[in-house]
């Protein structure tokens, strides 16, 4: 679905991305770890079209590099930011409706799920974005995405200074995303949320690959997570 070689992208002068190769299956969960500052987060920006970049995007086997963030998610590859990007004088119901493909038509998902799976956004329906707490912001930012019905989602830090209890409706939203056959791309620095809901995980070192292999693989690798991670 997603295939990603010999991909560059700069910040002014600094050579960010330095040939970054990976590739997301259809329906695949794919998590891309490494310590801050390796570029994790540059990847999904530049293939968002947030960076120029050099090197080739293919989604759905389409070369996306170049294209225009908008043009890209029309063709269903979503993300979420780890900024919480919501329209803060927009209630939580106008920003999820603002997320659907075509205005008034729902996709695979619904906003009385979103709801479901998040009671706080319920309650909070009505209420402008901009005064909702970080971990509702981030949980907002999540469920408008979906509701554009992407075939494809890219999430970057989801978890990133949530309450235990928010980390874990995330976690169950991460699952119920992948059981209806949507790809998934998570950044991610907790290990165990990535290691429980992966089928195949990068690290990210010095601005590209420098491992690949199955959850199973790195549990045991003691040597690769003390070098590349942050445990």
């Amino acid at each position: 679905m997603l295939e990603v070689k010999d991909l560059h992208a700069y910040y002014g002068k600094s050579h960010i991305l330095q040939g970054v190769n990976f590739s997301v299956a259809e329906g695949e969960i794919v998590s891309l770890l490494g310590r801050n500052g390796v570029g994790r987060s540059t990847t999904v920006k530049t293939i968002m079209g947030e960076l120029a970049p050099t090197g080739s995007i293919e989604f759905k086997g389409q070369q996306i590099a170049g294209r225009k963030s908008f043009e890209i998610a029309q063709l269903g590859l979503g993300y979420v930011p780890e900024n919480r990007d919501i329209f803060p004088t927009l209630t939580v119901r106008q920003n999820l409706q603002l997320g659907m493909k075509q205005a008034n038509r729902e996709g695979r998902w619904r906003m009385e799920e979103m709801f479901d799976m998040f009671p706080n956004l319920a309650e909070r329906a009505d209420v402008h974005g901009g005064v909702l707490s970080g971990g509702e912001q981030q949980m907002l930012c999540m469920c408008r995405t979906l509701m554009g019905d992407p075939d494809m989602i890219m999430i970057d830090e989801p978890t990133e200074g949530l309450a235990p209890k928010l980390v874990e409706q995330v976690g169950n939203l991460l699952k119920e995303i992948a059981r209806r056959g949507i790809a998934i791309l998570l950044v991610e620095q907790k290990l165990a949320i990535a290691l429980e809901i992966s089928q195949r995980v990068y690290i990210m070192g010095h601005g590209k690959i420098v491992w690949e292999g199955s959850p199973q693989d790195l549990m045991t690798a003691d040597d690769v997570r003390a070098e590349w991670l942050e445990v």
